[in-house]
């Protein structure tokens, strides 16, 4: 059998790895791992999960009828066959890291893991894009970087692969840790750490700290490659040299950058980069704008050189790559008789990437005007009403012409806004849309940005699907 037939777990992987035992059929071998029967695709191994709103046992029939090699499951659900392929276990969710666990343990892949306060999942798609151009790589999909993505993302680990890249996130002290001990990279990558989920830490150095816990999961000989612009840079290599890290490295603009940044000219649809990668001097275009872009390629290309890949092609793919959905990727809408351009932002939000955005909508050159739309930032505690005041200096200082806020703490900007910025707020994204499709005009560049939860992508569907569309959706 050839490595390309070779299952992705055979049925005694499968239940010697979750240390389950199976009922039923034997289970046929799995060509993948979902914990979702709606995406499941024919083959999948579906673990069902149990969570705070939902259960996964109430879907293991769906998931049998959509092909599932076998069910792994912590008690037999009500209706299905007696000879269901079913592996019982104590608990699902400790299944499911016991598979991510032996996927790792088994595979010979240089793994790299990514986290910080924001860019994660666009470095983690820049590295793993540029990765793939030279060989068979693994990574995260979305956003898979909490306590079932970071397993399940393992768990789908090909023996094939030669890299896999993987991201870790956070909201409270601990997590990390026990992301890292599962993932082991070879390579910890801390884009940043700036003021988010302040409801949960009591001041930066914490959540700096929080970050750090990802060298905890580094083995022997292992690298930590850090953004030496940031203030808590020192405090992450004493980190990273108490956990045993000998080569920690530093990307950004400075003397002591390892991975550092020459010079970099910015445009509307990108930017052009001459770089120096630990000695070896590197230009290459991206293709999203950007200066949070332009400093996470630096430690993309750090990493890549780390792993002994080819600088000079991972230069000529960073030039290729598309825009992530809700991070920053760039269309045209139809408006009226002529066409604006979207900016999509609206998956996340934080002080530190509201302020990256609104630096894209600065170097934006439209015919018309700019128009920022934003949503609530999450998970500020105390400290939000002020921090959403704060960014109307930003706001001024890009350039905007028009802002319009939704949401109960960006009433606070909404307020400290001049006059003539001041386009309207609302309660709720939704209760904004019919405001904004009766302002936009050709020409216009609109950056729709907030927190997952401001639900700031109600008004980007509608927006992409043309402005009729929204002006019905809305009415």
């Amino acid at each position: 059998m050839s490595a390309a037939d070779t299952p992705l777990w055979t049925p005694d992987e499968m239940v010697a790895a979750v240390r389950g035992a199976a009922t039923g059929h034997v289970p046929a071998p799995a060509s993948g791992v979902s914990i979702d029967s709606r995406s499941l695709q024919p083959g999948d191994l579906f673990v069902a999960l149990v969570g705070p709103n939902a259960d996964g046992h109430a879907h293991v029939g769906a998931a049998l009828a959509c092909g599932a090699a076998a069910a792994v499951v912590a008690h037999s659900p009500a209706g299905l066959a007696a000879d269901a392929p079913l592996i019982r276990v104590d608990d699902t969710q400790a299944a499911l890291e016991r598979l991510g666990e032996a996927a790792r343990a088994r595979s010979t892949a240089r793994i790299v893991a990514i986290t910080g306060s924001v860019g994660k999942t666009s470095t983690k798609e820049m590295l793993a894009t540029v990765l793939a151009a030279q060989a068979s790589t693994h990574w995260s999909a979305a956003s898979y970087n909490n306590q079932w993505g970071v397993p399940l993302s393992l768990a789908r680990l090909p023996r094939s692969a030669r890299f896999g890249v993987f991201e870790l996130g956070m909201n409270h002290a601990g997590e990390i840790a026990v992301l890292t001990r599962q993932v082991r990279p070879e390579i910890a990558i801390i884009t940043t750490v700036e003021a988010a989920h302040l409801e949960f830490f009591s001041d930066i150095k914490q959540i700096a700290d929080a970050k750090a816990e990802i060298f905890l999961g580094v083995g022997a000989g292992g690298a930590a490659i850090l953004n030496g612009d940031n203030p808590m840079a020192d405090r992450l290599a004493a980190a990273a040299t108490a956990c045993g890290l000998t080569r920690i490295l530093r990307f950004g603009t400075g003397i002591r950058a390892d991975i550092r940044l020459i010079a970099a000219e910015a445009e509307a649809e990108g930017s052009t980069v001459d770089a120096d990668i630990l000695g070896t001097r590197l230009s290459y275009r991206l293709s999203q704008p950007g200066r949070h872009l332009v400093m996470n390629s630096l430690a993309v290309l750090g990493a890549v050189a780390l792993l002994g890949a080819d600088l000079a092609e991972a230069g000529r793919v960073l030039g290729r790559l598309p825009g992530l959905a809700g991070r920053g990727r760039q269309q045209t809408i139809p408006v009226g008789d002529g066409e604006a351009v979207l900016i999509d932002e609206s998956y996340n939000a934080s002080p530190a990437s509201m302020r990256a955005a609104f630096a894209v909508l600065a170097a934006s050159r439209p015919a018309g005007r700019r128009i920022a739309v934003l949503g609530d930032m999450r998970e500020l505690g105390l400290q939000a009403p002020v921090l959403h005041a704060a960014l109307a200096a930003p706001l001024v200082a890009a350039g905007a012409d028009l802002v319009y806020t939704a949401g109960p703490l960006m009433r606070h900007l909404h307020d400290a806004l001049p006059g003539a910025l001041q386009g309207a707020w609302r309660p709720s994204a939704a209760e904004l849309l019919p405001l904004l499709i009766d302002t936009l005009q050709p020409g216009d560049t609109v950056t729709v940005k907030g927190s997952l939860g401001s639900r700031m992508a109600d008004i980007v569907k509608p927006l992409m699907a043309g402005a009729a569309a929204a002006s019905r959706i809305a009415s």
